[in-house]
């Protein structure tokens, strides 16, 4: 933003003034939002396609279930998957004439550009300025009250979603840092830790993904992509890992039916590996 309205001097200026004065109103309504919120989760992956918009539907999914009072908000504003995962993406979004009505799934509030946006197969072609804003607006305009968790589902990398939610709400309990098993992930998701440590979030540990294949006949384990590559990435940077996901099918699937599979498959043997990877978050 710049430090005068363009054509003054700076001084006295109405414009300023006015601008100024909506900002201050702007991240007032932030922080009193971020005041009602007990833990804020992002999850984040230096890399693309390692599932990590399942991961966290999937964790918000997990709390709900706990009895937690749960909001996930989806902040890839060019790849928002959060509404197909939870077959929510024809929800009428409302106001109430003070704020925004998120989506709601069971007790998950659900927040997201995919919700918002007028043609759905629109692509979306905005500079750093214009994403900074949306969130801002979605962390303070929205109407999610009171939440033991705020799960964040940032886009791959390091770049402007994430660092605007980081800065805007100012503290954040943790990260959870997605991976799969292969050298070519966990060499660019090492910097989601660096990144971490840079704008001291914690991270709250690694999870690597699709490690080894089900088989859905057998049950049988086949390492597809390999298997402990982020458990030893982890090890190497010396954070905390939270578990393996393996490959199943019913993942994939639920994931395109739009049911989470923690909720879909819950005595499924998976499903309890998952329970596990996210048990120290519950723990918070």
């Amino acid at each position: 933003m710049a430090d005068h309205c363009e054509g003054c001097s700076g001084e006295n200026c109405e414009g300023c003034a006015n601008a100024a004065q909506q900002m201050e109103e702007e991240m007032k309504k932030v922080r009193e939002q971020a005041d009602m919120i007990k833990n804020v989760i992002v999850v984040m992956s230096g890399k693309g396609g390692v599932g990590k918009s399942t991961v966290a539907v999937n964790l918000a999914v997990s709390l709900s279930l706990a009895g937690k009072d749960v909001g996930i908000l989806d902040v890839d504003v060019h790849g928002p998957s959060v509404p197909k995962l939870l077959k929510i993406q024809d929800a009428d979004i409302k106001s109430d004439g003070e704020k925004i009505i998120p989506a709601e799934v069971g007790n998950l509030k659900v927040m997201s550009v995919g919700l918002v946006t007028a043609d759905r197969d629109e692509a979306i072609i905005w500079r750093g300025p214009l994403k900074y804003n949306i969130i801002k607006q979605f962390i303070g305009d929205v109407r999610w009250g009171n939440l033991d968790y705020l799960i964040i589902d940032c886009p791959p990398g390091t770049g402007d979603e994430v660092l605007s939610v980081i800065q805007l709400l100012g503290t954040v309990r943790g990260a959870v840092v997605v991976t799969t098993p292969q050298d070519i992930a966990t060499y660019d998701v090492r910097k989601s830790v660096s990144f971490c440590r840079k704008l001291n979030v914690e991270v709250l540990g690694v999870v690597e993904n699709m490690s080894g294949f089900v088989c859905p006949h057998c049950g049988e384990v086949t390492e597809i992509f390999k298997s402990g590559g982020g458990e030893q990435m982890a090890k190497e940077m010396g954070v905390k890992f939270l578990g393996k996901i393996p490959l199943d099918p019913d993942i994939a699937s639920s994931s395109d039916d739009g049911t989470p599979y923690v909720f879909r498959f819950t005595k499924a043997p998976t499903a309890k590996i998952i329970e596990e990877v996210f048990k120290p978050i519950k723990d918070l």
